[in-house]
C-alpha cells in the first residue's frame, strides 16, 4: 500500500485528494493545523467505509516542532517508509501592500513557502534512504502571473516555483521527483476565508472594492470542482514518468501558454479590462 502525507486536508483540494487517494488504495496521513476541523473529512471517510486507511494528524506549517513531530509519527507508523508528500496547505491575504500589516505578510510566507521547505527537509532523509519519493507542490495560477490585490499570495507561489525548479536538480540523483500542480480558480475555502483588507481612509479603497467585486464575479462564473485538481494530483503520483508542471483548468493553462509570449503590460491591460478596473494611463 503506497503512503502519502498531505497537508491542508480539512477542506477543499486537500480533503478531496485524500478521499480519492484512499479509494485508490493509498494509505494517507491527512494533516491539518486545526484538528477541530477534522469532522467533515471523518464524516466523508465514514460514509465511504475507507476511514481505516487514513490517519488524521496535527501539523502546523508555521511551527518547526509540529512539522518534525508529525514526520516522526508518520515514519514510525510506516517503518521509515513514505512514498510521497502533497504540499497543499495554503493561505492568502488580499489588499494593497501599504494596507497589509507585516504580520499578515509573514503569516502567508511562513505557511505557503517556509513551511513547505521545512516539511520537505524533514522528509528528505527518508526519501533519500529509499531512493524514491515524490514531492508534489500545489502551486497556483498565481505562481504564473501577477494578480491585482493578491501580491503576497503571488509572491509566495512564485517563490515556490523557483525553489521547486532548483530542488529538482538536487534530488534527481536519489530518484526523487519534484512536481508542480498549478490550479486556476476552483471552489475551495480559501476564497472565503482570505482576509480582504481595504481600511477606511486607504487611498486604494475604491480600486480595491472594484477588484474584489470583479474577483467574486470571476469566481462565481468560472470556479470549478476541486475534484479536477485532485485527479491531476493522483495522476502525478501514480504515473511512471511525471511531468514537472501540471497547469489545471482553462485559466491556468492560458497563463502557462502566455507566460513569456505576451508582454506583461498587455497582460495587465487585459486583466484590468476583465475586472472592470478604471484605466489610469
Amino acid at each position: 500500500m503506497p503512503t502519502v502525507l498531505i497537508t491542508g486536508t480539512s477542506t477543499g483540494i486537500g480533503r478531496v485528494t485524500t478521499e480519492v487517494l484512499v479509494a485508490r488504495g493509498w494509505r494517507v496521513f491527512a494533516t491539518m493545523r486545526d484538528l477541530v476541523k477534522k469532522d467533515s473529512l471523518e464524516a466523508a471517510l465514514e460514509r465511504s467505509s475507507l476511514g481505516g486507511k487514513v490517519a488524521i494528524l496535527h501539523l502546523d506549517l508555521t511551527d518547526e516542532k509540529s512539522i518534525h513531530a508529525a514526520v516522526a509519527d508518520v515514519v514510525a507508523r510506516t517503518g521509515n517508509k513514505i512514498d510521497a508528500v502533497v504540499h497543499n496547505a495554503g493561505i492568502a491575504v488580499a489588499g494593497a501592500l501599504e494596507d497589509i500589516p507585516q504580520y499578515e505578510i509573514r503569516r502567508v510566507m511562513e505557511t505557503n513557502f517556509f513551511g513547505v521547505l521545512e516539511l520537505t527537509r524533514a522528509l528528505l532523509p527518508t526519501f533519500r534512504a529509499q531512493r524514491s519519493g515524490r514531492i508534489v507542490i500545489v502551486s497556483s495560477q498565481a505562481g504564473l502571473v501577477g494578480q491585482p490585490a493578491n501580491s503576497i499570495y503571488c509572491a509566495s507561489k512564485w517563490a515556490l516555483e523557483g525553489w521547486a525548479e532548483s530542488m529538482a536538480y538536487e534530488v534527481d540523483a536519489f530518484g526523487i521527483d519534484v512536481i508542480l500542480v498549478e490550479p486556476g480558480p476552483y471552489r475551495t475555502q480559501i476564497w472565503r476565508s482570505t482576509p480582504r483588507l481595504a481600511p477606511e481612509g486607504s487611498v486604494y479603497q475604491p480600486w480595491l472594492r472594484q477588484v474584489f467585486h470583479g474577483a467574486d464575479l470571476h469566481e462565481t462564473k468560472m470556479a470549478r470542482d476541486p475534484i479536477e485538481v485532485a485527479s491531476t494530483i493522483v495522476n502525478a503520483l501514480e504515473t511512471s514518468r511525471p511531468r514537472f508542471r501540471y497547469p489545471v483548468g482553462f485559466f491556468a493553462r492560458l497563463d502557462h501558454f502566455l507566460r513569456g509570449k505576451i508582454p506583461t503590460r498587455l497582460i495587465r491591460r487585459g486583466t484590468t479590462q476583465y475586472l472592470g478596473l478604471p484605466r489610469t494611463r
